[in-house]
Parts: structure tokens; C-alpha cells; sequence
């Protein structure tokens, strides 16, 4: 059984030594290295981790972000892993797929944080809707909350499998019921681009 390392930095975060010491330390024999965005959806590298992996290896990260774009990719990765006989070991979480106990661990922490967020989005969406209800269609929030602008921004990076949008601003926007601008201004220039700045302006 082999150990392979899988690292990934942002294009904000470029210094993987972090994380390549821990995989080292964990044993792991080889490690790939991705330097993408957490919502983009090609990982050159991970590919690569893939295909060198064989039955009875393990992948190995430091932390499930490292690894997944989104709850349903994580999932779906985990079963390929596991159609292609290889463990998963996620070290800081004390995660490992390769024992049936280890699996379970997994799939109730990605239930969830689905379910967190299914009942955020519902919460929010309930609210405004009993607000219009009452006649309340204005006065729109200045602010976000920590835990709606972390939502909010999840929403925004979650992409399909083929790296699509699941969701577009306006439609984060509408669900927090602040204006597209007020949600660009609270995400900062960081985290949504001058590409999809445009992109949304001219949809």
C-alpha cells in the first residue's frame, strides 16, 4: 500500500510547503500539487494523483478544502475513490474511507454541511418571503451577517461538473435580498473578479 500526497494552494496563497511537510511527515511516498482557485474545476495534478494510484493506496490531504469544490464533488470523488479501490485519509479532520467507520465519519460530515446550508438558504428565503408578505418589500439590509456574507460566498464559487455557475449574483443577491452591488461591495474586489464584474453587468 502506498501513500500519495495531494496539495493544493490558491493563486492568493502560493507557498504549498505547508502541506507538503505534513504529507511527507503522514508517509506519503509522492505528492501533486494544484495551484487553483477552490471553485475552479480543473485540477491537472489531482488527475495526475489519480491515475498514478492504485488498489489498496491511499490519497492523502492535510483538510477536506483542499480537496473538494463543493460538498457534491467531494462525494462524488470519494466514490470514484473508491470504484478505483483507493482510501481516502484527510489528516486534520481524522478522516480515513478505508475502513467502513472512517466512511461513515465522512459521509455525516458532508450531510452535514449540506443540510447547514439547505437550512440557511431556507431560513433567509422563508424570511423575506413573510417580509413581503407584510408589505416590508423595501428597507433592504446595508449589511450582511458573517455567517450570510460566508454563504453568500459559497454560493457564488459553487460550479457544476463541468465548472459552470450554479448560481449566478443575481441570484445570491435575491436570496439575501441586498442589491447585486451592495453583495459585490461586501465580497470584495478578492473574491468576485473584474471578469465577472462585467459578466454580470452585461447579462
Amino acid at each position: 500500500m502506498a501513500k500519495i500526497g495531494y496539495a493544493r494552494v490558491s493563486t492568493r496563497e502560493q507557498n504549498p510547503d505547508h502541506q507538503v511537510d505534513a504529507l511527507t511527515a503522514a508517509g506519503c511516498e509522492r505528492t501533486f500539487v494544484d495551484k487553483a482557485s477552490g471553485s475552479l474545476a480543473s485540477r491537472p495534478e489531482l488527475d495526475k494523483a489519480l491515475d498514478y494510484a492504485r488498489r489498496g493506496d491511499q490519497l492523502v490531504v492535510t483538510r477536506l478544502s483542499r480537496l473538494g469544490r463543493s460538498t457534491k464533488h467531494l462525494i462524488e470523488l470519494v466514490g470514484r475513490l473508491g470504484e478505483l479501490g483507493v482510501g481516502l485519509v484527510v489528516l486534520n479532520q481524522g478522516i480515513d474511507t478505508s475502513s467502513p467507520g472512517g466512511k461513515l465519519v465522512f459521509h455525516l460530515m458532508a450531510s452535514i454541511a449540506e443540510f447547514e446550508r439547505d437550512l440557511i438558504v431556507e431560513g433567509t428565503r422563508d424570511g423575506l418571503a413573510a417580509a413581503r408578505s407584510r408589505g416590508r418589500v423595501g428597507g433592504r439590509p446595508a449589511k450582511l451577517t458573517a455567517i450570510q456574507l460566508r454563504l453568500a460566498r459559497q454560493m457564488y464559487a459553487e460550479v457544476d461538473d463541468q465548472g459552470n455557475r450554479v448560481n449566478t449574483m443575481n441570484e445570491v443577491a435575491e436570496t439575501f435580498g441586498v442589491s447585486r452591488a451592495t453583495l459585490y461591495r461586501q465580497l470584495g474586489r478578492t473574491d468576485v473578479t473584474a471578469a465577472a464584474v462585467a459578466a454580470q453587468t452585461t447579462a
